[in-house]
This record gives C-alpha cells, sequence and structure tokens, in this order.
C-alpha cells in the first residue's frame, strides 16, 4: 500500500541528493505483511531512488533496478565488489581479465563491471550516490571499494545520463555504503581451490556510534588473492587443449626455446646437442640441425590467474549542525598491489637487428672459434633464467563531502545539497624480464679473452670494461642452456644484470566535481504532488601515463610507448520533473509521468543536450507497467584524446590463412596474398593456430578529432506482486540500447575481416591500416586505434522472480534473475550498403540466469546457488571441433565462415552457516562445488589462454568467521 506525505523526517531528509535508497520490490527479499491496520497506521517519508534525485514515496519506478543487500553479499563465497557484480546475469565480459597475463597499462590490476556487455566505460559506477574516479581510458576498479563497508548495491539497468551524465549509457551501479552503524564487526575469510593454489584471505574490521547529532562508521579492510599457474590447469598448460583434463592436445608450443637456436644466412637452424651432457656451446660440431623438439612451452612460466593484494579504509560520518543543516563526508583510502607472469622473453635477434658478431668469442661460426673470417650468424633465445614479470600498484584516495538542508516555502518542503568531491588515482608499473636492445647488440657484438682469460666486449685494440654499469659491457652467449652456469650463459647474474633493466611506467589521474542539487515539490494535484528536483555541476578530468625512458625510445623488448597528458573540463545542468497523473480510479491506481533533461558543454567539443521519459502505471494494486525512453552519451577519455602511439606484439588472427583462415582461398585475398599463404609465427615459420602473435610490432594510438558516442535506450516492463502468493513478486522488463557515432576499439582481427570477409574496401591495405610484403604477403605493418564509426545496438529481456515463505521447516527464499539478449549487432564503418556483423562471440551470452534458494532456521541457515552461461560460437580451428562447417551470414558478404559451437555452462555454489550463541557466525561453502570446466574456448574471448576468462577455474572451497561486539 502506497502514501503520500510530505512530512520530513531529519535523518531521512537530510541525506545528499543522489544517495539511492530505495529499489524495486521485484528484487528483494519479501517481507512478512503487517496487519492491515498498523499499515493504515505508518506514514513513509520521501526516499531517493536511484536513476532519479526527485525524493518519493515509491519504491516502483520507471526504471528496473536490481538490488543486492548486505545479506546477499553475505550468504555467497564471492568476497570482492567486483566479484559480486560480476556474477548478475546483466554483466558482460570481463575486461582486462585475470586470466590475460600479457595485459599491460595503467588499469591492469583493477576489475571493472561491465553491463550489457557494451564496455565497463559505458557503465557509470558511483559511491553514495557520487561518481567513483577513472582510469585514463574511463575506467572505474569497483574492486577498490572494501566489501565490508558496503550496506547494499543498487543496479540501474537503463539508461541516465539526464541524471548523472557521460558514461550512463548501459547502466548505472550505485554502491551504497554503511551509515548509522552501531558497534563493531570482525570478518575473516580463507579459502583456496581444490589444486591447493589460489588462496584468498579477506580480514576486516568496521565499528561505528551514532549520537544526538550524528554518526561516524569506519572500516579497514585486508585482502590478498594469491596468483594461479597456468602449468597447473589442464586448459592452460598447452596453448590448444583438446576439452579433457587427462588429455591436452599436443603441439601449439613456441618455435623460441630456453636453449638458444642459431640461424645461418641461408635460414638453416641449429641447436646445440641435449643429452645430458654439458656441451660447449662454442664447437659448432655440437650442434645439430633443428627439429620438432626444440619448442619451449611458454604457459609453464605464466599465471592463469593474476595475484592481487589490497588494504582499503573507508569512513563515512554525518553531523547535524543545526536541525535543518548537516554536513556529509565519504573518504576512501586503498592502496592495490597485482602481480602476474609470462615466460621470459622469446627474443629474435633479426627483429631488433642484433646479430651475432663473426668476431664474438661466443659465435659457434665465429673468427674466434673456426680460424677463418667467421659467419654472423642470427639467433632465437627465450629467457627462460628470467620470467617477465608485471607488478602494478595504485593508491587511491577519495573524498566526497557535502553540506545539506531544508527549507519550507507554504506547505511544500525542499531539500537541498551542495558539495565536493575529489578522486585521485596515483599508480606505477614496474616490469622486469624485458631485454635493452641496445644491450644485447653489444654483449653479442665483437668480443675477446683478455689477460685474465675472461671473454669481454669489443677488442684488444679498443676495449669495453667488463660490468653493467654505464659505458660497460657484459657478454652473452644465448646459445649456453637455460640454468646452465657456463660462461656467458643467461643464468649469470652479471649477464642479467647488463642485458635486464625494470621497466617503470608513472600514471594519475584526478577528478574533482562541485555540485549542488535542489529537489521538492511544486503544487500538488488531485492525483499527488508535482515532484521536481534541479541542479549543477562542474567537473574536471585530469591524467596522466608516463612509460619510463626505455619504453619511449624503443630500445627495450618492452616495446615502445609514447606518454598520455591530458584533461577536460565540462559545466552541467539538469532538471527533472515527475507529474502524477491519476490515483486511485478506476483501472489507474497510479498514473505518473516523469520528464528530465540535461546540458553539457564541454571544452573538448562542446555541448549537449539529453533528455529522458518514463511512467509508472498501476491498473490495479498488484501490477505496475513501466517504462523509459532515454537519450545518453559517452565523451572521449583523456586517453581516447590525448594518448600516445604505442607498439605492441598483438595476437591475431589472419583471415588469409589457408589452414585457419576464415576467408583463405578467397579472391579478395589471392589479391595480396599467394595461394599457399600462411600467417607466420613469432618464432619464425608458420602460426601453429589462431590468435598467434605477430612477429613485427603493430602500432595503435589516440585521436583527437573523437567526438562523444551518442545512444537511445528504451525499456518497457511490468512488476506483478499477486495477492493469492503472498511473498511472490515477478518482473518482465524488455530493453532496447542502440549507441551511433561509437568510438571503436580497434584490433588487427577486426580490422584484417572488416578488410576481407565483409568487404569494406577503407578497411583494405593502405598507409593508415596495414601493408603487407608483395611477395610472401606478410603482414609488415598494421595501424590501429579508436575512431568514430557505426553504430551498436543491443537488445533483451529480464526476467526476474522471488519468492519467500514460512514454513514448519523454516524460512525459505527463492530468487531466479535473468537476462536474454534477442540482439547484439555491431556496425564499425559508416558506409552504406556494408551490413552489420551479429556479435554472438567469446563472453556474449544469449541467456545468462541465476537461482538461488536460501534457508533459514534458528541458528542454522543454508544457500544454493547455480550461474548459469548459454552456448556461444567461435571459428574453427580443428576439423573435429566445427559444428557448422557451412555457416554464412549477410556480413560473411556470402562467404563460408565455419563456426564452432560451445555448449552450455552451469557452476554451482553452496554455503551452510550457524549463529553461534556468543554472536558470531561461522561459515563454510564452496564455489563451483562440482568442480565444472568448460570446453576450450580457441579464440580466447577476455582471456590469455583457450579458455573463457570468466569462468571458474576449478572448485574453490572456503571458512568464513563473523564476530560482533
Amino acid at each position: 500500500m502506497n502514501h503520500r506525505t510530505t512530512r520530513r523526517v531529519l535523518p531521512l531528509g537530510l541525506l545528499p541528493a543522489g544517495i539511492a535508497i530505495a529499489l524495486s520490490p521485484a528484487f528483494a527479499v519479501a517481507q512478512e505483511a503487517a496487519p492491515a491496520q498498523e499499515q493504515q497506521a505508518t506514514t513513509l517519508d520521501r526516499i531517493e531512488v536511484t536513476g532519479s534525485r526527485i525524493r518519493q514515496v515509491d519504491t516502483e519506478t520507471a526504471a528496473p533496478v536490481l538490488q543486492i543487500t548486505r545479506s546477499d553479499i553475505e550468504n555467497q563465497g564471492f568476497q570482492s565488489v567486483a566479484d559480486i557484480l560480476q556474477n548478475i546475469s546483466a554483466a558482460g565480459s570481463p575486461a582486462i581479465s585475470r586470466t590475460s597475463p600479457l595485459s599491460s597499462g595503467e588499469a591492469v590490476g583493477g576489475q571493472y563491471i561491465d553491463l550489457r556487455n557494451l564496455g565497463p566505460n559505458r557503465t557509470l559506477i558511483l559511491v553514495n550516490g557520487k561518481r567513483l574516479g577513472i582510469t585514463n581510458d574511463g575506467l572505474q576498479d569497483v574492486a577498490s571499494i572494501p566489501a565490508s563497508m558496503v550496506e547494499r548495491i543498487e543496479v540501474l539497468k537503463d539508461g541516465a545520463s539526464t541524471i548523472y551524465g557521460s558514461d550512463a549509457i548501459a547502466g548505472v551501479i550505485n554502491i551504497i555504503t554503511r551509515k548509522n552503524f552501531e558497534g563493531a564487526e570482525a570478518n575473516a575469510y580463507v579459502g583456496q581451490y581444490d589444486q591447493g593454489d589460489g588462496q584468498r584471505q579477506v580480514y576486516d574490521f568496521v565499528m561505528g556510534f551514532t549520537g544526538d547529532r550524528g554518526s561516524v562508521t569506519a572500516g579497514v579492510e585486508y585482502s590478498k588473492e594469491d596468483p594461479v599457474w597456468a602449468r597447473d590447469r589442464w586448459f592452460s598448460e598447452v596453448r590448444f587443449p583438446t576439452g579433457e583434463k587427462s588429455d591436452p592436445r599436443p603441439g601449439g608450443l613456441s618455435g623460441i626455446n630456453q636453449f638458444g637456436t642459431l640461424i645461418r644466412s641461408n635460414g638453416s637452424r641449429f641447436n646445440l646437442i641435449r643429452d645430458g651432457q654439458e656441451r660447449d656451446a662454442t664447437d659448432f660440431s655440437n650442434f645439430r640441425p633443428t627439429n620438432g623438439t626444440d619448442v619451449s612451452n611458454p604457459n609453464q612460466q605464466s599465471t592463469v590467474y593474476s595475484g592481487i593484494e589490497r588494504r582499503s579504509v573507508f569512513f563515512n560520518g554525518r553531523y547535524d549542525i543545526t536541525d535543518s543543516l548537516s554536513f556529509d563526508a565519504d573518504v576512501l583510502y586503498t592502496d592495490r598491489d597485482s602481480f602476474a607472469q609470462n615466460a621470459g622473453y622469446p627474443y629474435q635477434s633479426a627483429a631488433f637487428g642484433t646479430p651475432m658478431s663473426a668476431n664474438s668469442v661466443y659465435n659457434p661460426l665465429g673468427s674466434q672459434n673456426t680460424g677463418g673470417p667467421g659467419e654472423v650468424v642470427n639467433f632465437l633465445r627465450r629467457g627462460w633464467d628470467v620470467p617477465r614479470e608485471v607488478n602494478n600498484s595504485l593508491t587511491t584516495f577519495r573524498f566526497s563531502g557535502a553540506f545539506s538542508g531544508g527549507f519550507e516555502i507554504g506547505e511544500t518542503f525542499w531539500d537541498w545539497d551542495a558539495g565536493y568531491l575529489y578522486n585521485q588515482n596515483e599508480g606505477k608499473q614496474i616490469s622486469t624480464g624485458n631485454l635493452n636492445t641496445q644491450a644485447v647488440a653489444l654483449a653479442v657484438g665483437d668480443s675477446f679473452i683478455n689477460s685474465q682469460g675472461v671473454a669481454q666486449c669489443g677488442t684488444a685494440a679498443n676495449p669495453i670494461p667488463l660490468g653493467f654499469g654505464p659505458g660497460a659491457c657484459t657478454p652473452w652467449n644465448p646459445f649456453v642452456p637455460a640454468g646452465s652456469l657456463a660462461p656467458g650463459g643467461l643464468a649469470n647474474p652479471d649477464v642479467q644484470a647488463y642485458l635486464y633493466l625494470p621497466g617503470q611506467a608513472l600514471s594519475e589521474t584526478t577528478t574533482k566535481v562541485y555540485y549542488a542539487n535542489l529537489a521538492g515539490t511544486l503544487f500538488a494535484l488531485p492525483a499527488g504532488d508535482v515532484g521536481v528536483a534541479v541542479g549543477v555541476e562542474h567537473r574536471k578530468e585530469q591524467g596522466f601515463f608516463s612509460p619510463d625512458a626505455l619504453a619511449q625510445t624503443g630500445i627495450s623488448t618492452d616495446l615502445a610507448a609514447g606518454p598520455t597528458g591530458g584533461g577536460y573540463a565540462l559545466d552541467e545542468i539538469y532538471a527533472e520533473l515527475q507529474i502524477p497523473l491519476l490515483a486511485d480510479v478506476a483501472f489507474a491506481k497510479e498514473l505518473t509521468v516523469s520528464v528530465a533533461s540535461r546540458y553539457s558543454d564541454y571544452d573538448t567539443f562542446g555541448d549537449t543536450v539529453n533528455s529522458k521519459f518514463g511512467f509508472t502505471w498501476k491498473p490495479v494494486d498488484s501490477l505496475l507497467v513501466r517504462g523509459t525512453w532515454s537519450e545518453g552519451f559517452r565523451a572521449p577519455t583523456v586517453a581516447d584524446l590525448f594518448g600516445g602511439v604505442s607498439q605492441s606484439f598483438e595476437f591475431y588472427t589472419d583471415p588469409c590463412d589457408t589452414l585457419f583462415g576464415a576467408a583463405g582461398g578467397s579472391a579478395a585475398c589471392l589479391a595480396d596474398v599467394p595461394a599457399n599463404f600462411r600467417q607466420p609465427a613469432q618464432a619464425g615459420g608458420v602460426a601453429p593456430g589462431p590468435g598467434t602473435q605477430t612477429p613485427v610490432p603493430f602500432l595503435s594510438g589516440s585521436n583527437p578529432n573523437l567526438t562523444p558516442e551518442t545512444s537511445e535506450s528504451t525499456t518497457l516492463g511490468f512488476v506483478w506482486s499477486p495477492g493469492f502468493a503472498e511473498g511472490l513478486n515477478v518482473s518482465l522488463d524488455w530493453w532496447n540500447i542502440r549507441i551511433e557515432n561509437t568510438i571503436v576499439g580497434d584490433d588487427p582481427s577486426t580490422l584484417l575481416d572488416d578488410c576481407y570477409i565483409r568487404g569494406i574496401a577503407s578497411r583494405c591495405q593502405g598507409p593508415d591500416t596495414f601493408t603487407r610484403d608483395p611477395v610472401t604477403g606478410e603482414i609488415t605493418s598494421l595501424s590501429f586505434g579508436g575512431r568514430n564509426a557505426g553504430f551498436v545496438e543491443t537488445e533483451g529481456f529480464d526476467f526476474d522472480l522471488s519468492y519467500s515463505m514460512e514454513t514448519a521447516y523454516g524460512k525459505f527464499g527463492l530468487s531466479w534473475l535473468n537476462t536474454y539478449v534477442s540482439k547484439n549487432e555491431l556496425k564499425v564503418d559508416n558506409l552504406e550498403g556494408v551490413p552489420s556483423q551479429q556479435n554472438g562471440f567469446g563472453g556474449n551470452f544469449r541467456l545468462r540466469s541465476n537461482a538461488s534458494l536460501n534457508w533459514e532456521k534458528d541458528s542454522w541457515g543454508a544457500t544454493f546457488s547455480s550461474r548459469y552461461y548459454s552456448g556461444t560460437k567461435e571459428n574453427c580451428y580443428f576439423a573435429d571441433r566445427c559444428t557448422l562447417p557451412d555457416y554464412s551470414a549477410p556480413d560473411t558478404q556470402g562467404l563460408n565462415v565455419p563456426l564452432n559451437e560451445l555448449g552450455a555452462n552451469t557452476f554451482h555454489d553452496v554455503q551452510v552457516r550457524w549463529n553461534a550463541p556468543w554472536d558470531a557466525t561461522i561459515a563454510i561453502g564452496a564455489n563451483n562445488v562440482f568442480d565444472h570446466y568448460a570446453a576450450p574456448a580457441y579464440d580466447q574471448p577476455n582471456s590469455g589462454f583457450s579458455y573463457y576468462g570468466g569462468f571458474d577455474i576449478g572448485r574453490f572451497v572456503y571458512l568464513k568467521y563473523q564476530q560482533r561486539f
């Protein structure tokens, strides 16, 4: 039953505008109904709902909102805010997955949520109604918020640019922290995978007190998640697993091994004989022609799941200065460290122009070992003795403070708030295991044996001092096997110290926001009060990302990268109106419409206006019909506009490859490549499969001419709470989001597919796209970056059901949430007549469904949950795994593009808990309790391995202890 009143109770009325407190009951656990007499006597206060700044009594709004309560968080085995959100049905694939150890840049180590699979920078994250700070790429690390301080999370599954500004295209996530906490609480959580790895520890302490004029709540949290190694999972121990845990597909190993390969000028390759004896690597008689065993498996040295360590402090306080004036403040401090490792760098001397000199003492075909003039040779060598490690640290400081109050005009009451938000992220990335190519050139250049019988760089007439400081040199013999301490071997500390220098990159972003909001009632209509909210905001975003001199000059195998630096500022004003049209009449217990508009003026591209319309209609008390239409936009980020050009050895699939390329042998390909073309591998030779790393660096960069994306979002649905089934709530919502002028983050595979499969001429060979060797067909250069082009449109349905009931056997609660995607369409160009493409690959699941059954009786409780992912498709890479060999679609221009269907997957979680008499709760549980694994995905969606990066990687067992004081 809904009640309307203008009565205001100070503790609620003085909450700053933007803090969402209520949500759609379709997602809440139903509560027992109060007696009718008590219901009639109850007076409700106006509160704010996520997606609107108008305070209202009704918690059912025009837009669908999902709530994750404090008890929902405690009754599951996922402890970080990011993991909790990643498992809701509306979430898309994880960005910068922790299963991608080769990812680099300032955002690595953070965790970012992507609603509707539209990208994490199209989902706006709020903390208590205020923006969370962003990276230069516009990403918002939700894991920086300690889960112990979260009261609830509200997910607005609708566009909200008119209310919150840029980035709220796919939806809004509002993380609401605990306030007015009385007492203290300590929690401990420890868990690990069945394999005995990936241990996670979380320890937190929350305390607070409330008084007559205010309250203080503070919490500290420490969490540590150990890495998981690729060698310890069947799907990552080799590059192309079969899908059987005990039978990995052989092959797919790197052609660059840890023992060194000698390459003569005619292309013939040789390796040191390995027969258990210590062979002299300067004697060519100890070498034999390379065979199939001269490879290495880099996955044996890589992490499949990166490690993360966090330390967080959160403080919330409120003080009522007078009965009508309050001050609220939030302070967040988070320090995050992450770790990922890859196998030692696969060095190719020819790619860096550093062949071994004919006058090197370590050249087995050199003048000092053959007695003749000697021969210059090239070499391949994986730096197995020095794995590549990436350590990212990020320190976040966030302050939000606001004065708020209220005043009366006649019989109406108005709320106001004015405040300031400051967020700063300072990052440091330390990378090791990359070689200084200038040092390599000297180390394999001329050398001689000095008077002490030690190899020294230079010549006897012009020696270079031994050592690893400025002006010094230490000779290197790349043919000494890994682990050997033979002279010049990579296992020698002096050689490592000379060849390897740690790389360092620094980053910083700041967000500053000044704002003021006013909300109240204009006048009363027969159906209720006309509510209004207006506000202004000034926001400034600044940031930089600065690689060190090694990266900027390009003399490191860590690739060349330019600095990013810049910022932008904007001024905004918005207005929102809520108009009740009908109430308590036949077929209209309630009919309310809302309209809103926002004007934004950026100093980078100009201004934009975005508006929204919504309605709620209750034909009967038990049924709510709702709908919205809204415009949205996303402004280019600092990195989009001001990022530097950088190199990268990208993993890509050439569609013209005649073994696994989708367009191999087509007329378009034969115009550019020979009939027997094979994609080259980084180590030389041909690629063993799709997604192979390029042997030449590609270029990517920013575009200062980018303009904002624009969007239109529509939702229509109902919420039904039938009177004949107390405790049952059902909702169904249709949604559609179309984004125009999209800022396309390009990649090499998409660029090549656009040219050879989709026939987009502007994406074919040219100085701004890619070039090929005219004889071999190999790609010699490729450039990609951001651009405004085409559109993205996605459409689907959210169906949710919750039910609770009391029985003699305890209280049962059922929650079932579903997201079905009926359309996911992408067009990456502005050309007429070129069809769009259906994006049904990788982590784009047609249906995601979560079901949870909860039971409580006396001191005991249990929760059983299931997470369902429907099947997807991927390219066919192996004949025995190709279920759709004759697949074609409009966007393939009639060309057959064989696809393989991957089956659906369901992961089950369980928790059992006991409320101890000493005011404690002990819980044990398991995520993925049945130890389910998905089939391998050779497209490597959101992962550096042939397995979807969002799936569980084994059974995870945990223990939780909570003590209340």
